[in-house]
């Protein structure tokens, strides 16, 4: 027996060793951190456990036959993040460049598989350099196990990947799947055709970081929902999220304990201005009323004119969306649509109650945004609001005109509470554009057209640009003072922790997608 275990414990060592001390070294010089001490940083000390250590390939052609790959390219197992388990699976860099093929596929599905039956998260830690082209479709193949297990299990479990090297090719569907991507900053991309494959085609000549580097993914495409300048801060922020999600879409999200407060803050009434024209930044506001002022914002370098983010109230989690005055005045277009939906899909997924701070002028007009479609952009935040059964409340602090206000969360389209702030405007339009409108004859007609439209403008402001004829036809539930605002949040989240509410039997929706 002792003689078993003693081979036991080299066939370990001999694995965990991974490609070897060589080229352990070269990832050690390009600044990246191996596949278990990756996993070390993550998971809480001690708890991981690894699965399927002695899984090998059975390749046979183009040398494969005497080749090993130590754990097959990527180290999987569970351990622990805040004393929760999670499932993980970490592409090793040092085999074969991370390089997936038949059962390094295998792995990675297995890991999936027990995550969703245990309804745990999984994450994965990407490092690869695509399909291992020594095996053929059989890596392909592999591809589309996890694809498909992506898919299956969204909104099931919460996945999140984590890019910390090369993702290209079809290795990039499986992160474009998950919940939430985290990159690191100069040493990870993204891309479906790298730098060499375009310059074949298109003559266009650019470089890997600046095709899908994580400062593109994060602030062009939108692809990327988090980046940090090292491994070690973008595997902290990784459990930092976990720490507002539930285990599955079974579970409450996990309270934090918060200290009392009555609630009441007499300085978030000089962060917004009256005048509707003035730009401010929502995320102060947001940072007053939540706990401890703690707000993880959620791709804040893409669609600035909208913020969504993960925070607590007396503990609980909750998922913000908000209007960015300070950026396109917090208008509507295409990627705030597509930010705001998803994230309320999300939220929705997992049992995250949403509140929605509004102060918006409307969808943003213009030949480009109108070609692009955003119409169909725009409806999925209709849908996304509409389909959605979680405690829904809306805090209206200015503008909140047409069709914008309609979609963010109105009473018209589920909203369960909707407040106003007195500054708080509900109309079809700004007084400017409705005077002109309504009152054009008039204006034209008079002998003093500056005058007179002036005077139509001061006439509709004074009918319409208040919270009270919304409240009167109770598409408001009450006028607050903004000092109030973290009060009544609580006392709504409180009114709404037993929501129960369903919606037509079928197989699906169709999400303009």
């Amino acid at each position: 027996m002792e003689q078993k275990i003693l081979e036991l414990e080299e066939r370990r060592r001999k694995i965990e060793l991974g490609g070897g001390d060589k080229r352990i070294a070269a990832q050690h010089d390009k600044g990246k951190l191996t596949a278990r001490e990756r996993l070390e940083i993550l998971l809480d000390e001690g708890t991981f456990r690894e699965l399927n250590p002695f899984i090998e390939h059975r390749a046979t052609h183009f040398g494969m036959a005497d080749a090993e790959a130590p754990g097959e390219g990527v180290v999987t197992g569970w351990g622990k993040i805040n004393s929760r388990i999670v499932y993980v699976f970490a592409q090793d860099f040092t085999v074969f460049g991370g390089a997936l093929g038949e059962m390094h596929a295998l792995k990675i599905a297995k890991c999936m598989d027990l995550a969703a039956k245990n309804g745990a998260p999984v994450i994965g830690l990407n490092d690869s350099g695509g399909a291992r082209i020594q095996e053929g479709v059989a890596s392909l193949d592999g591809y589309g196990h996890i694809f498909y297990r992506n898919s299956i299990y969204s909104g099931v479990i919460p996945q999140i990947s984590v890019i910390m090297g090369p993702c290209a090719g079809g290795a990039v569907y499986s992160p474009a799947i998950t919940d939430f991507i985290f990159m690191v900053e100069g040493t990870s991309q993204m891309f479906i055709t790298g730098p060499k494959v375009i310059e074949t085609v298109t003559g266009e000549s650019i470089s890997s970081e600046n095709l899908g580097g994580a400062r593109v993914q994060q602030s062009v495409s939108g692809v990327a929902h988090f980046s940090a300048k090292s491994e070690e801060e973008v595997l902290n922020e990784v459990r930092r999220l976990l720490s507002f999600l539930p285990q599955n879409n079974m579970e409450e999200p996990p309270r934090i304990y918060c200290k009392e407060d009555n609630g009441y803050d007499e300085e978030i009434v000089d962060i917004v201005p009256v005048e509707p024209t003035k730009a401010y930044d929502v995320r102060d506001v947001i940072k007053r009323v939540v706990d401890n002022g703690d707000f993880m914002e959620v791709q804040p370098n893409f669609a600035k004119n909208a913020v969504i983010g993960l925070a607590r109230i007396e503990g609980h989690p909750v998922g913000l969306i908000a209007n960015q005055p300070k950026f396109m005045a917090g208008g509507l277009d295409i990627d705030s649509s597509d930010k705001i939906s998803r994230f309320i899909r999300f939220c929705d997924c997992f049992n995250i109650p949403l509140i929605t701070f509004e102060d918006v002028t409307g969808f943003i007009p213009g030949v480009m945004q109108e070609h692009r479609g955003i119409i169909r952009h725009g409806a999925k935040i209709l849908y996304a609001y509409s389909e959605a059964t979680v405690p829904k409340i809306t805090v209206i602090l200015r503008k909140a005109f047409g069709g914008a206000y309609v979609a963010l969360n109105s009473k018209a389209i589920g909203a369960d509470l909707v407040y106003a702030w007195p500054t708080g405007e509900v109309a079809v339009m700004g007084a400017e554009g409705a005077a002109n409108i309504v009152f054009a004859k008039e204006i034209a007609d008079s002998e003093n057209p500056a005058e007179t439209r002036a005077a139509k403008i001061a006439e509709y402001k004074e009918k319409f640009s208040n919270p009270y004829v919304a409240a009167g036809l109770g598409m408001v539930d009450d006028v607050i003072d903004p000092r109030e605002t973290r009060q009544k949040l609580k006392e709504a989240l409180e009114l709404l922790r037993n929501k129960r509410e369903t919606r037509p039997p079928k197989k699906h929706g169709n999400i303009p997608l």
